[in-house]
C-alpha cells in the first residue's frame, strides 16, 4: 500500500483518538482511514472486524459535533489476504467539526497537515465558521458553548413570554444543529463584550471623577448602564411666576434610545467596548460599527433602518424594549424639539457617536433660558437666596478645584448672568438683576 499522507491514515486497530483523525479529515479535504494496517502500510488484518467497526461508528456518533455520520461510509476489503476496514470521510458542510468533550477550541478542532492530524489555530477555526455560517456575527456558532441564560430567562419571564428550546431556536439563539450562536453568547452571562462608562469633571477628559464597567449579558448591561445614566440625569427646578417647573438635564427618551441604539447596532465582530462619557454639559456614547453597506447618514436621520444585528433586534422587539425598527434617532431628535440645543450624530467608517447636550433651564429676567451647564446652574441656584458667594463657596459646594471654580464663574460673568462685587480676597458674586 501507499504511505500515509494528507488523505490517508493507517491504524492497526480501533483506538480512542481515531476520532481526531475523523475530525481532521472532515475539516480539511476528506480522507480514508484503513484499520488493520500497520504504520508501514502492511495489512495485518483484524480478528473481529465487525466489533472494530461498531466501536468506530459509535465513537464518531458520540464524540463529534456537529453530527457528521452522513459524511462517512465504511466497507471491508481483503488486502494481501487480510480483512481490513476502509472508512471514508468526506469534507463536511458544517465545518468546523470538533470533539464534544473539548468544544470549539484548538484542543477540540483538528485539521490535516501532511500525514498528521493537528489542532487548528484560533484564526483557522474562526475562518471555518465564517465560511460555513456567513459573515453575520450573530449567526456564527459561538466558540463558547458553555453558556448560561439567567438574565435572558428573567427578562422573558417578566415579559410573560415562554422561553424554552423551541423558542430559542426560533429566535436564532440556538442554531439548527443544536449549537449556540453568537447571538446566544451576547445574551448569555458569558458575553465578553462590555460597556465602559466614565464621569469627567468639566467639559473635557482631563480629570476623571469616576469609572464603571458593565459586564455579562447585553440585557444586564443595558439595565445597569441605564441606571448609571439615570443617576447622573439630575432634576432641575425653576419658578415661572408662581408655577414650579421641574425638568431633567437629559430627556429620558433620548438616553434610552441612544443606549439601545448602541447595543442593537454595534458591530460585535470587534472586541472594543462601547464607551459612555458623562461631561458637565453633555453625554457621549461611542460605539464600534460604521454604517451598514447601502445606507447613508441621511437615511438614518429620516428613519431608514438596515439592521446589522437583526436577530438581536428581534429579541429586543419581543421584549418590547424597542417599538419599531429605525425610530431610535427620530425619537432622540424629537425629544429635543422644545429646546435650543440639539443632539449630534457622528459616523466614521468604523464607529458612530451620539452626543446628547444637557438641557439647563434657568430663569433670567422674564424668560426661561437653556444656556447654562450643570455646574453653572448649581451656582445660580446658590445665588437665588440673594446672598453673595465667594469662589471658595463654589469649590466646596461643587467639590471642584480652584481653577474649575474660577472657570465657571468667569463663564457666568461672560453670559451676563452674575456680577462681581469687591476685589481681591473680598471678591464676591451676586445674581445680575
Amino acid at each position: 500500500m501507499k504511505r500515509e499522507d494528507i488523505n490517508t491514515e493507517f491504524k492497526k486497530q480501533f483506538v480512542k483518538d481515531i476520532v481526531k483523525t475523523v475530525v481532521a479529515f472532515a475539516n480539511t479535504n476528506g480522507g480514508i482511514i484503513y484499520i488493520g494496517v500497520d504504520d508501514f502500510g502492511e495489512a495485518i488484518g483484524l480478528a473481529n472486524y465487525d466489533e472494530e467497526l461498531l466501536k468506530l461508528t459509535n465513537a464518531v456518533r458520540d464524540n463529534i459535533r456537529p453530527d457528521m455520520t452522513a459524511f462517512t461510509s465504511s466497507d471491508f476489503e481483503k488486502i494481501n489476504g487480510q480483512d481490513v476496514i476502509v472508512y471514508e470521510v468526506q469534507k463536511g458542510t458544517s465545518c468546523p467539526y470538533y470533539l464534544t468533550s473539548k468544544g470549539l477550541k484548538p484542543e477540540g478542532v483538528y485539521v490535516r497537515q501532511g500525514a498528521s492530524s493537528v489542532p487548528a489555530s484560533q484564526s483557522a477555526i474562526l475562518k471555518m465558521i465564517k465560511e460555513t455560517d456567513g459573515d453575520r456575527y450573530e449567526d456564527l456558532r459561538s466558540l463558547n458553548q458553555n453558556l448560561e441564560f439567567d438574565t435572558l430567562r428573567k427578562e422573558f419571564k417578566n415579559a410573560e413570554i415562554i422561553l424554552e428550546e423551541p423558542q430559542m431556536k426560533t429566535l436564532k439563539i440556538i442554531a439548527e444543529d443544536g449549537l449556540y450562536t453568537n447571538l446566544g453568547l451576547l445574551l448569555s452571562e458569558q458575553c465578553q463584550h462590555t460597556i465602559k462608562a466614565a464621569v469627567f469633571e468639566g467639559t473635557s477628559k482631563n480629570l476623571f471623577k469616576d469609572r464603571y464597567e458593565f459586564t455579562g449579558s447585553v440585557l444586564k448591561q443595558m439595565r445597569e448602564a441605564y441606571a448609571f445614566l439615570d443617576r447622573y440625569n439630575r432634576t432641575q427646578s425653576v419658578f415661572k411666576g408662581i408655577d414650579r417647573i421641574d425638568s431633567r438635564e437629559y430627556p429620558e427618551a433620548a438616553l434610552r434610545e441612544a443606549l439601545l441604539n448602541s447595543i442593537v447596532h454595534k458591530d460585535y465582530s470587534f472586541s472594543s467596548s462601547t464607551l459612555v462619557s458623562v461631561f458637565d454639559d453633555r453625554i457621549e456614547i461611542l460605539t464600534v460599527g460604521g454604517l451598514v453597506k447601502g445606507i447613508t447618514k441621511d437615511d438614518i436621520l429620516i428613519g431608514t433602518s438596515i439592521l446589522r444585528n437583526k436577530n438581536l433586534a428581534n429579541v429586543f422587539y419581543r421584549l418590547k424594549l424597542i417599538e419599531a425598527y429605525g425610530t431610535g434617532i427620530l425619537k432622540i431628535n424629537e425629544s429635543y424639539e422644545s429646546y435650543d440645543v440639539n443632539p449630534k450624530l457622528e459616523i466614521s467608517d468604523n464607529a458612530f457617536k451620539i452626543t446628547l447636550p444637557a438641557i439647563r433651564i434657568h430663569e433670567v429676567g422674564n424668560s426661561l433660558k437653556t444656556m447654562f451647564n450643570a455646574s453653572e446652574a448649581r451656582i445660580l441656584e446658590m445665588l437665588k437666596s440673594n446672598e453673595p458667594i465667594k469662589r471658595s463657596d463654589v469649590e466646596h459646594a461643587l467639590s471642584i478645584s480652584q481653577p474649575m471654580a474660577v472657570k465657571l464663574l468667569k463663564g457666568l460673568l461672560n453670559k451676563n448672568a452674575i456680577e462681581r462685587i469687591g476685589a481681591g480676597k473680598n471678591t464676591q458674586y451676586i445674581l445680575k438683576t
